[in-house]
């Protein structure tokens, strides 16, 4: 009887523990499913929770600093040795502006042996009330905390109340993850559209101006001439223009180009339109000084100067492509006078081609029959008839082929007369020009495929147009962008007609384009509007890691403008996140003079950050930014040819000093790069606000052999001094002696 009670009470126990087994089970497969198949909400929380760090070298302020070398920057450059460190007393804080509202998912604190037993991580929409707490702790443990967050705002700070030592807050680095940076990679199509089917195709506008060769000579030189006469002198006007000649013979023509014109044939070849004349930038409204020469190009046509020789006398941004020049050229005034930087590719120039007082000059892909003289930094790369390496005497830098290249997207007609645009291929180790042996390698594309842009549009009506998978085309004008243009779908080409602007309103980035194969964006200024944007344009969303060795992104004749025009505000102008971007010829300018030019009129910290790995510049032209003119954080980099002027406005040297070091140098790479090379490298100094000002070096570079400059230098121009060329090596650029100070080759 007891062994039959003591069963039944053990099957009993059985069949509870079964019955809470079954239950468990039930219970566990029910949290499974709630975790497996959440809701919309729970699902976007878990899975959008990503592993960039969005403050990175974001802009960071401090309620105090030990000294100038642990300033708040340090605690955001993504380095492990440098480090933030406040004054001995309590409380302290540090503040990372994100740039814009941000879902914030994580924090991640590495702190140095000085840190916080108490604090709190905060975020506001402003940064400077309506602090919200995220996080609070008063058992800090120091060394790396990893806290998930959950919050929104611009501004986040970490908040120190209490110290764990008698020194004060010091953080090697500030970690902050977003709720809104996905941690897979974006979809490589664009959203389904959205609303009515949008046309492609269509008018190119007033301000494209055709020509044929039915006209008059004489009724072509009028228009040519009224064009000039409104633009020579109209640095800051709102006027764009398209100078286009349809295929075909002209003659006893000489187009004079002044600002926001281009002048362009519309054959598939440069030999599609022959012109017998010229095609001319001079400086007679300047009297013969060509330093402000800008924004202006030639494209696509073969000219037969009169004299033997055309004169193109520019500075930053006037590129001079796929033109076919029977005679030399000039590169300055008739009198020589100044002149300030120019690039060629693509072309192919029979004669000479004589500088003159040209301070710098690079020229691609291209075939010269001779060249003679050069001020200061003359470069080559995969030129035929190029001169010898002599740098520095000449000042040639001769790279025998360029590495990796893409030739700028073009328009043209085809032979019944309809707009197409052709898109050429990529090219590696390559030199001389595409067309020697008959037509461009590359993909041509009807303009019905293209939404064709005219100023007026919204950036809503952009977006639907590229969500609908089209092409865009922005016709000559001024384009006010108050949300951002995203570029999303693969080999999605953006071209830019007569300088066509994008301004930044309300703090906008102008355009970003995904981390995607083959997005190709050309022939556009990007101006800063007057509320600080955190960048103009960005290419590749934080973090982004894809290859795209084999079908890069590129980015041909793209211009970036912070004031000039008017007071206006960017952290960063160019930001490029996406591995293997080209940027070919890119002018990146703070604005020194025009109505919105001032240390406080038009703050801006970087003109170009590079975070992509393999990331090749060929051309770069940056000036005047406030902090580093460049920062290249990717590994594999490579520029040919840079052209800088300091900021000449810092007021004082105090003013324009971090970690004990007066200045920032125009081209930082970061100290965790293994790999770099760079050749033909310039950068000049005149401070005019104070001309005591003394910046310590103009390069500033990892010491590693795999990171290695061939041909830099650096040149006073007369107020200020440059005490370095690269890191500590190099002898002073002293304003009493206008010269360049070289180093051949660091390390």
């Amino acid at each position: 009887m007891q062994r039959s009670v003591s069963r039944a009470r053990r099957t009993g126990r059985r069949r509870s523990a079964l019955a809470a087994a079954v239950s468990g089970l039930a219970v566990f497969v029910t949290y499974a499913l709630a975790v497996t198949t959440p809701s919309a909400t729970a699902t976007a929380a878990a899975a959008v929770c990503g592993t960039a760090n969005v403050a990175l070298n974001r802009p960071a302020t401090a309620s105090s600093v030990e000294n100038s070398r642990l300033s708040a920057a340090n605690a955001v450059d993504g380095g492990a040795t440098t480090r933030w460190s406040s004054a001995f007393s309590d409380p302290q804080w540090l503040q990372v502006d994100l740039g814009a509202s941000t879902d914030v998912c994580e924090v991640v604190l590495t702190w140095q042996t000085s840190y916080a037993k108490a604090f709190q991580i905060q975020v506001s929409p402003d940064g400077v009330g309506n602090w919200s707490s995220l996080y609070s702790t008063a058992t800090g443990s120091g060394g790396t905390q990893t806290i998930p967050v959950s919050g929104t705002g611009r501004f986040l700070r970490v908040y120190g109340t209490t110290r764990a030592t008698g020194y004060g807050y010091s953080i090697f680095e500030l970690v902050v993850h977003s709720g809104s940076t996905p941690t897979t990679p974006p979809p490589t199509t664009a959203p389904p559209a959205t609303g009515p089917p949008i046309p492609g195709g269509g008018d190119l506008g007033s301000n494209v101006i055709v020509f044929d060769p039915s006209m008059s000579s004489s009724s072509i030189q009028s228009k040519l001439d009224q064009v000039f006469a409104t633009q020579e002198k109209n640095q800051f006007g709102t006027q764009r223009y398209a100078l286009l000649f349809k295929p075909g013979s002209y003659t006893g023509l000489n187009a004079q180009l002044g600002f926001y014109t281009s002048i362009a044939g519309l054959g598939q070849n440069p030999a599609g339109v022959q012109i017998s004349g010229d095609v001319t930038v001079d400086a007679g409204w300047m009297a013969g000084n060509a330093t402000q020469n800008f924004w202006r190009s030639a494209e696509n046509m073969s000219i037969t100067p009169v004299s033997g020789r055309d004169r193109w006398a520019v500075a930053q941004a006037a590129p001079f492509r796929r033109m076919d020049v029977h005679g030399g050229m000039t590169l300055a005034s008739p009198n020589c006078g100044w002149a300030s930087g120019g690039y060629i590719a693509d072309s192919r120039i029979s004669g000479t081609v004589s500088p003159c007082s040209q301070q710098q000059w690079y020229t691609r892909d291209s075939q010269v029959g001779g060249w003679n003289g050069g001020v200061w930094n003359v470069v080559f790369s995969g030129v035929a008839g190029a001169p010898a390496n002599t740098f520095p005497t000449p000042p040639y830098t001769v790279v025998p082929k360029t590495p990796v290249s893409r030739e700028k997207p073009y328009l043209y007609t085809d032979s019944s007369g309809a707009y197409r645009v052709f898109v050429p291929s990529l090219r590696t180790n390559s030199s001389g020009v595409t067309w020697a042996a008959g037509n461009t390698a590359g993909t041509s594309l009807p303009l019905t495929q293209f939404y064709v842009a005219h100023p007026g549009d919204s950036a809503a009506t952009i977006n639907s147009a590229l969500a609908q998978g089209l092409n865009l085309l922005f016709t000559p004008g001024v384009y006010h962008v108050g949300q951002t243009v995203n570029v999303t779908r693969p080999d999605t080409v953006v071209l830019g007609l007569g300088f066509a602007t994008l301004i930044a309103d309300n703090g906008v980035t102008a355009m970003k384009v995904a981390d995607v194969n083959g997005v190709k964006v050309a022939g556009l200024l990007f101006d800063a509007g007057t509320t600080r944007s955190p960048s103009l344009l960005q290419v590749g969303q934080s973090g982004a890691n894809a290859d795209h060795a084999a079908n890069p992104i590129s980015l041909q004749d793209v211009f970036l403008r912070v004031g000039g025009a008017g007071p206006a505000a960017v952290t960063n102008a160019l930001v490029v996140n996406s591995n293997n971007t080209i940027i070919d010829h890119i002018w990146a300018w703070r604005a020194d003079h025009g109505a919105g030019a001032g240390w406080t009129t038009n703050p801006s910290d970087t003109g170009l950050v590079v975070n992509g790995a393999a990331v090749t510049a060929l051309g770069l032209f940056v000036e005047h930014f406030q902090k580093y003119n460049v920062i290249w954080n990717g590994n594999g980099g490579r520029t040919i040819f840079f052209q800088n002027e300091l900021p000449y406005d810092p007021p004082s040297a105090a003013a324009w000093s971090h970690d004990g070091i007066t200045g920032y140098a125009a081209y930082k790479v970061a100290n965790s790069v293994t790999s770099h090379e760079a050749w033909g490298l310039g950068s000049y100094c005149v401070f005019t606000a104070d001309p005591s000002i003394a910046a310590y070096h103009s390069f500033e570079v990892p010491v590693n052999p795999n990171v290695r400059f061939h041909d830099v230098l650096t040149v006073s121009l007369g107020k200020g001094s440059i005490t370095h060329v690269i890191n500590d090596t190099g002898d002073a650029a002293l304003p009493s002696s206008v010269t360049p100070h070289n180093v051949i080759s660091y390390p």
